[in-house]
């Protein structure tokens, strides 16, 4: 079993273990509402009784002492005895302050008569009181306990997933990291043989043009190998010429594409815009960017790039005449293992946005697209050092 099924698994038996002490929660703290309540609404019948028995001129004074220490006894629930007419008689565990106020216990009344039917108390002659009562403090309490359960539940299932995508994020970067710097390290060895090599050669045939094309190459993989070990560590930034960087790798893509592949660069300010670049890195960013307009053209259309100075920021507009990306996918094409073509990685964009947003402070993202008409990614830096 790998890690991520392990992971899968956790997750899985955490949610339903949280499910369960939700669930079997909930039913518990209803269980005593609904007992607790019961229980008050015999307090209050048993509270009625003792009411009618003082009323009643015949009942032994035994029996009055035993109804008078049901009345006192209440000291929970509160209660309002009332006439046939609704008239307030008496109060019992209302706020004693607030009670002096004939419109408090009207409201009291009235939330009473809806929370609860009010009981009836029968008196010689046919005359009749009512007791209306509403929940204690205590059962009000309990009734909102559930909520305040799922919250918790909540809560807890939120720190749980974001502690795991926070896990799942780490160890990705470190396998990212530690893939990147042992790159780099594979590359290194056969490079420096490579390069003496090289050296030997060019000792004997210096002017060859097979000699200069290969010294291209080998200084291209020095630049890939010192990309590859700078990731994972917070390169230097100086600030470049925006122009310059592109023309150069504008050129090297042109010199590496088809001939039906046109490149356009613009520059919408007077001056040069700069900002602070690890050139090797962000080259590519950019190299990665017009690969993919390559193959969203299929070999043939336009790449038109644009810089824009904003101030604070600079921008980087680069269109292509391509298929184009769905509105949905927009931010999907960032993600790691995401490609549209039947061979790759899909690690590219991901690659780029890292280099971007990670390494330069600065932004990524699909500014527009149209399907079959093409698409233009943007690239915000800041320009402050």
């Amino acid at each position: 079993m790998n890690i991520y099924t392990r992971k899968q698994r956790w997750k899985l038996t955490l949610l339903i273990a949280a499910l369960l002490i939700g669930i079997g929660s909930l039913w518990y703290t209803n269980q005593l509402v609904q007992k607790l309540a019961t229980e008050e609404k015999k307090k209050v019948e048993l509270w009625a009784e003792a009411t009618r028995q003082i009323s009643d001129i015949n009942t032994e004074p035994g029996d009055i002492s035993f109804a008078l220490s049901v009345l006192t006894n209440n000291t929970t629930v509160p209660v309002i005895l009332t006439d046939e007419k609704k008239q307030i008689i008496s109060t019992r565990n209302l706020d004693s302050l607030l009670s002096e106020d004939g419109s408090y216990a009207k409201e009291e009344l009235a939330q009473m008569g809806k929370q609860h039917e009010p009981i009836e108390i029968a008196f010689a002659g046919n005359q009749k009181n009512f007791i209306y009562y509403k929940d204690s403090l205590i059962l009000t309490q309990l009734r909102y306990y559930p909520y305040f359960q799922l919250m918790v539940i909540g809560l807890f299932l939120i720190v749980s997933y974001l502690a795991f995508s926070s896990s799942r994020k780490a160890e990705q970067n470190q396998v990212w990291v530690g893939m990147a710097k042992e790159t780099a390290h594979q590359l290194g060895t056969p490079l420096s043989s490579l390069m003496a090599w090289l050296e030997i050669i060019k000792l004997k045939s210096p002017e060859e043009e097979y000699v200069i094309e290969l010294e291209k190459d080998i200084n291209r993989l020095n630049t890939i190998t010192e990309r590859f070990s700078k990731i994972g560590s917070a390169p230097a930034l100086k600030k470049e010429n925006l122009t310059e960087v592109l023309e150069n790798s504008i050129s090297y893509i042109k010199s590496r594409s088809s001939s039906r592949i046109h490149f356009s660069l613009e520059n919408t300010q007077s001056y040069n815009v700069e900002a602070p670049l690890n050139v090797a890195l962000f080259e590519w960013v950019l190299e990665n960017l017009f690969k993919n307009a390559i193959d969203a053209m299929s070999g043939e259309g336009s790449i038109r790039i644009k810089i824009t100075d904003q101030q604070q920021f600079a921008y980087i507009d680069i269109s292509d005449t391509g298929k184009g990306i769905q509105k949905s996918k927009y931010k999907t094409v960032f993600k790691p293992g995401y490609t549209s073509k039947n061979r790759g990685w899909g690690l590219g964009l991901s690659l780029s946005k890292r280099i971007v947003e990670e390494y330069h402070t600065g932004q990524i993202f699909v500014k527009s697209s149209e399907i079959n008409k093409g698409t233009t990614f943007r690239i915000v830096l800041k320009k402050g050092a």
